[in-house]
């Protein structure tokens, strides 16, 4: 498979962790991706709530040293809704004073990222050619889409920006909004600076039903998520051909070194195991049993949907 002109080969990107993990499991994870994970970019940080970052703080630079030390690419996330001061400054610093690539999930950042190399994460709305050379020309080097775009707005995005690395959101569930209000707090009769920490009982979001038992969404803090996990395996030598450059898999608790490993040898193509999209899909399915799979976005259909090997759009 090729990517883009610029690196002839689609590479693989971990995401940053989006859940409350026990702090010594969130650096563990981080390590063992260093070691085992065919990625070659981390995206790393507290996204979704700046009061988590604390709890494990203290882990961070050993785990940025071990991430560059197996030659891994490292994205320092910012968070994708700012409301407080706290919050703000907090934003501003990571942007003007990191020697690592920052990734912008919220606009309020560019302001400090104007003229420096800087990556786009997938919480940016671009969803079409002229936001992309224009977030390109202030110095994004890389974009990574929202999850909800068609095949057909990917491709034409990543024609307008041939020198800009064009990712995809590929595997895990789809972040779908994010609030200032904490539901997760709220269900269990807290108040959001009162939490008490208590979207950590939940390692992948609390699994929300309709009034008819329907699975629907998943609740993680203040971010709203799919109940159902994005899966593009199917459909990586379709987004190859479009230009994307790379495939942005997101953390779950399951053996996401062994996800990878799937998505990568279906990227090589050849005799590696799994290398057939459906048997990758297959093997997918066996790691992470208690989900259901959904690219419907990719096919322009219901985002719940999956299509799998169907023609895109």
């Amino acid at each position: 498979m090729t990517g883009s002109a610029t690196t002839g080969r689609v590479e693989l990107t971990l995401g940053p962790v989006l859940f409350n993990w026990e702090p010594a499991a969130w650096r563990d994870f981080y390590l063992r991706i260093a070691d085992e994970a065919p990625v070659d970019t981390v995206a790393i940080g507290e996204i979704v709530c700046s009061k988590r970052l604390a709890l494990y703080a203290e882990h961070l630079p050993a785990v940025l040293d071990r991430l560059a030390a197996a030659g891994k690419t490292v994205l320092l996330s910012s968070l994708i809704l700012v409301t407080l001061d706290r919050e703000r400054r907090q934003m501003e610093e990571l942007a003007r004073s990191s020697d690592v690539l920052v990734e912008a999930n919220d606009v309020s950042c560019l302001t400090h990222l104007v003229g420096r190399p800087h990556a786009i994460g997938p919480f940016v709305n671009v969803y079409n050619e002229a936001t992309a050379r224009f977030l390109a020309g202030r110095g994004a080097r890389r974009i990574c889409l929202p999850p909800e775009l068609p095949a057909t707005s990917i491709a034409a995005i990543a024609a307008a920006v041939p020198e800009t690395r064009i990712e995809v959101f590929a595997f895990g569930r789809v972040p779908l909004a994010i609030s200032a209000r904490c539901v997760h707090a709220r269900l269990h009769g807290l108040t959001k600076d009162t939490c008490r920490f208590v979207c950590g009982e939940d390692a992948d979001g609390l699994a929300v039903d309709t009034l008819d038992g329907e699975p629907f969404l998943a609740v993680n803090g203040v971010q709203t998520l799919s109940c159902s996990m994005a899966n593009l395996v199917e459909s990586l030598d379709a987004l190859a051909g479009m230009g994307v450059a790379s495939c942005r898999l997101s953390p779950q608790t399951g053996d996401m070194v062994a996800a990878a490993r799937v998505f990568r040898a279906v990227l090589d193509g050849g005799a590696a195991p799994y290398a057939a999209p459906g048997a990758a899909r297959a093997e997918l399915a066996r790691l992470f049993p208690a989900v259901q799979f959904a690219d419907g976005f990719l096919h322009a259909a219901p985002g719940a949907e999956y299509r799998g090997a169907a023609p895109l759009p």
